[in-house]
C-alpha cells in the first residue's frame, strides 16, 4: 500500500475532536434538562396530593353532617387520604406531609415543598397563591410551595 492509501484510512484529529465535542453537547444538555423534569414531576405530584386533600375534606364533611376535620382527629381524616399519622399528629403523604394550621386571611401559612398546610374556615385568593377569607364558615384551605420557581397553589373545598 501506498502512503496516500495510508492516510486516507483513518479519521483526522479535528473529526474526532468535533465528534466528541458534540457528544459533549449532547450530554451536557441531558444532564441540564434532567433535574428540570424531575422537578416538574414531583410539582405535579404535589398537586394531586393538594387535589386529593380537598377531595377529602368534601368527603370527611359530606360523612360527618359538615363538620371539619380537625387537628385532634387527624387519624380519623387520615383514613379518608389513606394515609397514615406521625407522632406530632401530621398527615403523612405519599410525597408531603399534611399539617393542620389556624384559620388564615392571607398568607401562605408557612407551606413549603415538603408540606401541604391545611386551614379551617379559610379561602384562597383570586390568583390562588396565597389564602384569603372564606366563602363560607364550612370552607378550608389548601396550601403548599412548588419547587419550581417557588410559586404556591391554594385549593378551596
Amino acid at each position: 500500500m501506498s502512503r496516500q492509501e495510508l492516510k486516507r484510512k483513518g479519521f483526522t484529529i479535528i473529526e474526532v475532536v468535533l465528534v466528541l465535542a458534540i457528544a459533549a453537547l449532547i450530554f451536557l444538555m441531558v444532564f441540564i434538562a434532567f433535574p428540570a423534569l424531575q422537578r416538574n414531576q414531583r410539582d405535579t405530584a404535589r398537586k394531586q396530593e393538594l387535589s386529593k386533600v380537598i377531595s377529602a375534606v368534601t368527603s370527611y364533611q359530606s360523612a360527618k353532617r359538615g363538620a371539619s376535620p380537625v387537628a385532634s382527629k387527624a387519624s380519623e381524616f387520615a383514613g379518608f387520604l389513606d394515609a397514615t399519622v406521625d407522632g406530632s399528629g401530621n398527615i403523612v403523604l405519599t410525597t408531603t406531609t399534611l399539617k393542620y394550621i389556624a384559620k388564615q386571611t392571607s398568607g401562605t401559612g408557612g407551606a413549603t415543598p415538603d408540606t401541604i398546610v391545611l386551614a379551617p374556615q379559610t379561602g384562597c385568593n383570586q390568583t390562588g397563591d396565597g389564602f384569603a377569607a372564606p366563602k363560607s364558615s364550612r370552607q378550608m384551605a389548601a396550601m403548599t410551595q412548588m419547587e419550581n420557581g417557588d410559586a404556591y397553589v391554594c385549593q378551596a373545598s
